[in-house]
């Protein structure tokens, strides 16, 4: 699981469309934090959507073998 907790905060500059960044400003938003949490939200999505992408071959394999045998322990399950 990607964490991204306790981490530093570092100091950037970015270039933000004027007219957004002085609603947001009006609108008394925290425009760092909320463009962290943003961004975060971003590169989780990201790195799922590689990590699925590097992994397909095996994830389609596993579930070809289920489909093929089932579910390992199936007959312990009581639900």
């Amino acid at each position: 699981m990607i964490r991204f907790d306790n981490a530093a905060k570092r100091a950037t500059n970015l270039s933000l469309n004027s007219k957004v960044l002085e609603m947001a400003r009006e609108l008394g938003m925290n425009i760092s934090q909320t463009v962290d949490s943003l961004l975060a939200e971003e590169v989780k999505r990201r790195y799922w959507e590689k990590w699925t992408e590097e992994n397909k071959e095996a994830i389609e394999a596993y579930n070809a073998r289920i489909a093929k045998e089932g579910l390992p322990l199936a007959k312990y399950r009581t639900f």
